[in-house]
């Protein structure tokens, strides 16, 4: 008997440099951080994913996509949500020297379900 695992969905909004690194990844990892972003960001709801790409990434990449992805939820419990704003502002705050980790726990691929241009 197989039993799956509990997953929970994440989004990430991303401009179009992070975009062209996951399709280089296979869709199956998140890319390394750069010194400058000593977190990884991934948000708890789809409308504050979109609020990012469409208003922030569009100004300052000239695109922005959103992904959606699926983490076990186990491995999950360990970061804390984060509320960056408003009631709906969400997000687990990943250090950057555990993404390998974080990407060790992701079911399936990365999927781009948003693109804002």
């Amino acid at each position: 008997m197989t039993t799956s695992q509990a997953t929970t969905t994440l989004w990430r909004p991303t401009g179009p440099r992070e975009l062209d690194l996951l399709r280089e990844l296979n869709w199956r990892a998140w890319p390394p951080r750069l010194p400058e972003q000593p977190i990884f960001y991934p948000v708890l709801n789809e409308d504050y994913a979109i609020r990012i790409a469409r208003d922030w990434n569009v100004k300052h990449d000239g695109a922005g996509f959103v992904t959606r992805f699926e983490v076990e939820s186990e491995f999950l419990s360990r970061y804390p949500v984060r509320q960056a704003g408003g009631r709906t502002i969400l997000e687990l705050w990943v250090p950057a020297e555990e993404l390998d980790d974080f990407n060790a726990h992701l079911v399936g691929e990365i999927q781009v379900v948003h693109e804002f241009r």
